[in-house]
């Protein structure tokens, strides 16, 4: 999806219909950040949203998402392609969380054996250091490698407000975390919490 040709098509709609970020926000029950975001090209509404934002632009969900009022001789066709759309970008998702576990593994198991045979062998202090070193270096480019493609792998949603969000990779990397949960500050109400990952939109 076109996140920004999206974000445009809203703040035109929203203007159109003579209303201003914050009181959209009020209609939706969301901040007035969360508008802005989408009007800059920097996330989409959540599926829950997007039905009731719609309504209060006076458009479907197939010109929402393909970013233009769609004619009705073309609506079907709009359809089809935003619904294979969703699909390549939820598969991609998938993929790239696939990557990240890989990478991480990789990373643990290189990093292991670079620590045992530097513990192991008989060698040269500078070598036995080289190694260290070498494992550590390992190490810093798996796991950010790792956390790159892992950030990118669908959103978070908030517990306290259920917006969805994608994090910043700062952020993201620094946040506490389990296997499927973060502890993040939501855009759309400023609270922190353990914020559940989600791969399909």
């Amino acid at each position: 999806m076109d996140q920004i040709r999206i974000g445009r098509f809203i703040a035109q709609c929203r203007k159109a219909g003579g209303l201003t970020q914050r009181k959209l926000a009020d209609e939706l029950g969301i901040s007035d950040k969360t508008v802005s975001k989408w009007e800059c090209g920097n996330g989409l509404p959540e599926v829950s949203l997007m039905l009731p934002l719609c309504a209060a632009l006076g458009i479907t969900v197939n010109d929402l998402l393909s970013g233009e009022r769609i004619a009705k001789a073309d609506y079907q066709k709009k359809a089809e392609e935003n619904m294979m759309e969703l699909i390549r970008e939820n598969a991609e998702n998938k993929k790239r969380l696939a990557l990240s576990m890989v990478c991480a593994a990789v990373t643990v198991i290189a990093v292991c054996a670079l620590i045992a045979l530097a513990a192991l062998l008989a060698l040269p202090t500078a070598a036995r250091v080289a190694l260290i070193a070498l494992a550590l270096a390992t190490a810093a480019a798996g796991v950010g490698a790792a956390a790159v493609l892992d950030a990118k792998a669908g959103y978070y949603r908030c517990p306290h407000c259920n917006a969805a969000f994608t994090p910043a990779l700062g952020e993201y990397v620094k946040a506490y975390h389990t296997l499927v949960r973060r502890r993040l500050v939501c855009p759309a109400c400023g609270k922190t919490g353990m914020c559940r990952r989600h791969i399909v939109r």
